[in-house]
Order: structure tokens, then sequence, then C-alpha cells
């Protein structure tokens, strides 16, 4: 497949440019909402435009409401909001819980997929248990109860828990905390007795929970998926994730990549322009092939989730490590080409710096990925 888009591909990018970058920029929304301690970190105005757009339901069937779309149409959005540091809850709302409910119930998707794609609703997914990223260890627990499960456990660092309202949450089922079978997937909503929150906020502005499940009561409507066989399901969201957050990295690289290039076409140091100093050309040619491989691999991580390929789980790993290294010199030769300034609030290089940072370590760093694909890789 060829690792550029299609004229379809290309007019939702154009598209989704022009939206995100009139209503998704930084002054109207990023330091909008963080300048005023939102408690969400983001705008549900926004949310509700993205919907009105087609993009909150992109991965969803269209016999669901959606628009029928796959990753890479998904990863052309995520590139954009990543370029703009648009604050939104596309990435654990439209990818990976989106991709969670394709395997719920029906009565499940009628539930919750309208006010997803309606941008009525938000969701979150509840993974990890600890300050790094390990999703093959689940210790939280789902024990029968009834018709139903009772949840007791901690999730931490929950992008958007406490806005949301439906968790997806993945919990032990079966088996002990490090057993690749006896997970299963639930669908918690915001009202369910027992859901508590710690809310932080992140480095970037946005905000994330430390989710607490005291004994919380789901009838058997809220598995999403077969009990104890959730780690299929859970899989699927992960790549989803982990390929989501590459896209958006991308569009961090390049957001930021574009500002510096602007930034050496402007400033003059010793009567002429810093662009002009061939060290400052190298590094910034050295900078664009980077981000262009990282995006190549990207692309084709998103291709191979849309075809269903068994090589699928193996590129989101690649991407995610490799866009992950791309950012974090794209952001890095931001700051230090901008000089001084660079490290003040009143420019915004300084936020790919921290949007980076944030994206870095959801779904896994550069070191758990690379770990990963030599795992997968047979060594």
């Amino acid at each position: 497949m060829p690792l550029y888009h299609t004229e379809d591909q290309a007019m939702l990018a154009e598209t989704a440019a022009q939206f995100m970058g009139e209503e998704g920029a930084i002054g109207k929304q990023l330091r909008h909402w963080r300048d005023r301690g939102c408690k969400d970190g983001f705008g549900h105005d926004l949310w509700k435009q993205m919907a009105e757009m087609g993009f909150t339901g992109l991965l969803v069937p269209e016999a669901d409401g959606g628009l029928g779309m796959g990753h890479v149409e998904a990863g052309i959005v995520l590139e954009e909001i990543g370029r703009n540091l648009t604050p939104s809850p596309f990435l654990t709302s439209s990818v990976m819980a989106a991709s969670a409910l394709a395997h719920a119930s029906a009565e499940g998707k009628g539930r919750w997929l309208p006010g997803l794609i309606a941008g009525d609703s938000v969701f979150a997914v509840a993974i990890d248990e600890g300050a790094k990223h390990r999703p093959e260890r689940i210790a939280t627990r789902a024990e029968k109860s009834g018709n139903g499960f009772r949840l007791t456990g901690k999730k931490d660092f929950v992008v958007h828990g406490a806005s949301a309202d439906m968790i997806v949450v993945a919990a032990r089922t079966a088996g002990a905390d490090d057993d690749e079978d006896g997970v299963t997937l639930f669908a918690v909503p915001k009202d369910a007795a027992g859901l508590g929150h710690n809310s932080v906020r992140l480095v970037d502005s946005s905000m994330a929970s430390h989710v607490t499940l005291d004994g919380v009561e789901l009838d058997g409507d809220a598995v999403i998926g077969e009990v104890d066989g959730g780690r299929t399901v859970l899989n699927k969201v992960l790549d989803a994730g982990r390929v989501g957050a590459a896209a958006e990295g991308i569009g961090v690289a390049r957001g930021s990549m574009d500002m510096t290039v602007d930034y050496l076409k402007q400033r003059k140091q010793f009567g002429k322009l810093i662009g002009e100093f061939q060290a400052l050309q190298h590094r910034a040619a050295h900078l664009y092939s980077e981000v262009e491989i990282a995006r190549a691999a990207t692309i084709k991580a998103q291709q191979l989730l849309d075809a269903g390929s068994e090589q699928a789980s193996l590129m989101a790993s690649v991407a995610k490590a490799k866009v992950g290294k791309a950012a974090g010199l794209a952001v890095k030769e931001g700051v230090q080409m901008h000089g001084g300034i660079g490290m003040t609030d009143e420019y915004d290089i300084g936020l790919y710096m921290k949007r980076d940072r944030a994206l870095a370590e959801f779904m896994g760093d550069v070191y758990y990925h690379a770990d990963r694909v030599a795992r997968l890789s047979g060594y």
C-alpha cells in the first residue's frame, strides 16, 4: 500500500486542517481553557462542533450511525489536533472507546454510541495501574454478583476520566494479575455508586484522574466482548490508542517544526537571518527527514489496522516508538533554535514540548515500545 493519502483522504485532511486551524487554534482553545483553570481541560462546544463535522463518529460503522471510516482517516484528524495543540477527547472517545464499543452488545451500542456521534458524551479508557504503562498487568478485580459484577481496584492517569460519561475499564475476572487470559472489559457509567476520582492536571494542561472502584456494581450488560476473553478486545483498543497517539505526535512534531522554520526565516543575528547559517540548515533538514520517516511508519500502522493484519500490533509499536523519538527531537530543536525566548510562556513553542511530554508517556514511551518490538520480533 502506498504511504500517502488518497484523494478523498486529502480532502478530509484539508477540511480538518481548516477547522482545527480556525476553531481549535492555540489561543482560542488551549490557552483559553488553561488560563481559566478549566476542570475538563477542553471545551465542550468544540467537541460538539467536531461532531457536526462528522469527526466524532469516524470509526463508528455506518450501520451504527457513524461514517464507517478507518484509522487512516482518524489519524488525519489527530494530526491536525496535534499540529494545533487542540485539547479534545477525540483520542480517548472517538478512537479508543469507539474501538472497544465495536465489540459491545446491541444494547451497549444503543446506549453509548449515539452520544458519542452527537458529541454529547465523552468517554475514557482505564487500563494502567501505576505510574508507567504496563497493560500486561491487570489487578483490578471483577467478581460475580448476582446477574452482574462487582468491581474493586484502582486505575491511574485515566485521561479525561473525571469528565467522562462512561469509562471503559479493564478488570480481572479470573487468574493472577499477570495472566494473559481472565481479563474482561466493562462499560462503567459516571454515576455508578463506588466510582471515585482524584483529578490531576498534566504538564500539557490536559486533565487525568486516578480512578477508584470501590465495589462498583454493574449489570451483565456492562460487559464489552466476552467474559474472561477481553484481552483480545483490549489489545485492539491499545493498538488503536498507540497509533492514534503516534498520529497526534506527528502533528505536534510538524507544528513545532513549521513554527521553528518560520522563526529561522525571521530572526536576525550578527546582521543576517539565522536561517542562513548552514549549521541550523543541517539540523532543520535532519529533523524534517526524521519526522517524515516517522509519519510514514504511522500511516503504515494505520493501514495495517484497517486491513486487520497480524502485523498491525507490531507496527503500532514501531510507529509509537519512532514518533516518540522524532517528536521529542522536534520540540527540543524548536526550543533551542528559538533561543532564550523559547523558554517563555509568551511563545507557543514551549507548549509543543509540554504536549509532546504528555503524549510520550501515553500508551507507553519509546523504551516500552522498543522493547515490545524486540519481543514481538523474537528477540
